[in-house]
């Protein structure tokens, strides 16, 4: 089976404020082909948000130029747990589009890291519950009516703490964090909130050439029909899935980008990545529409 892709591009992304180089900050993982097709890797490290993307619309182009496609994967969650768009009471669909128009045009984050991530997230709690939940977790001077440092004993009632794809996660030995989490060790909603506007800038920069899967790809396995009109498939991974070994002098979220862009590779290599894109085995229809209308899903979950 001819490879779906050309170059592999993982990036690890992170809320931070403040510029910062290093450990928890932005890093770039590229994994390529040299002109003999042997498959090295390179990594990049910025130190904002706004340098990020601004690196990632070069690689591509440069990629672009060169005719290749590419994977493009980002470590923060792309949709939020059934039923967050009609909590919030938007009414257009589907569902994921509506939840990014809505946090794209609240969340504000400015070229040197200073964000607004925890105010909308209060208000995201204003709007679901008037309480402080689903959403939790900020330092002290970010804590509201409607935003708490902890998690809230009540818990999220009715409201999923994960996603389908994290319940699928944590069946293993893996434990992931709730895109509900906004602060704390590992907390992954303080990216999600600042990097879905990045990622529907970039659509949106990209056009037609690109895809979000499963959003705008359906949830099915992708053959080299599915990819061939595209220049990019963009997707959300999860670098802890994959092991990683840190080589002398690097960070670990460098080696996380650069061991998750390799893993990719190879499997595209061996003709396994294809199916990494449809759902498990026996999934049913009603969570295959909740994945590809909201949810969205972890990419080799």
């Amino acid at each position: 089976m001819a490879r779906l892709f050309d170059a592999y591009i993982i990036a690890d992304w992170t809320a931070a404020e403040g510029k910062k180089l290093g450990e928890n900050s932005v890093w770039i993982g590229v994994a390529k082909r040299d002109v003999r097709f042997r498959l090295y890797t390179e990594t990049h490290n910025v130190a904002t948000r706004a340098e990020g993307e601004a690196l990632i619309r070069t690689l591509l182009a440069d990629h672009a130029k060169r005719g290749d496609r590419v994977l493009l994967g980002f470590d923060f969650s792309f949709g939020y747990p059934v039923g967050t768009a009609a909590r919030l009471g938007l009414k257009d669909t589907p569902a994921w589009s509506a939840v990014w128009k809505f946090v794209a045009s609240n969340v504000v984050d400015k070229p040197d890291n200073t964000n607004n991530r925890y105010q909308v997230a209060a208000k995201m709690n204003r709007l679901m519950t008037d309480d402080a939940w689903p959403m939790w977790g900020a330092p002290a001077k970010q804590t509201q009516r409607w935003l708490t440092a902890t998690k809230p004993p009540q818990g999220t009632g009715d409201i999923p703490e994960f996603r389908a794809t994290e319940r699928a996660v944590k069946k293993g030995k893996l434990q992931p964090k709730s895109n509900w989490q906004m602060h704390g060790a590992g907390a992954v909603g303080g990216q999600t909130l600042v990097g879905i506007p990045m990622v529907r800038r970039l659509m949106e920069h990209l056009g037609p050439s690109a895809a979000v899967w499963p959003f705008g790809t359906g949830w099915r396995a992708l053959d080299t029909a599915d990819v061939e009109p595209l220049s990019v498939v963009v997707a959300e991974v999860w670098p802890s899935m994959w092991p990683t070994t840190v080589a002398e002098g690097e960070f670990k979220d460098q080696s996380q980008v650069r061991t998750t862009a390799e893993a990719f590779a190879l499997m595209d290599e061996r003709g396994e990545l294809s199916k990494a894109f449809a759902p498990p085995k026996g999934t049913d229809d009603a969570l295959v529409a909740q994945v590809q209308d909201e949810e969205g899903w972890i990419l080799g979950v």
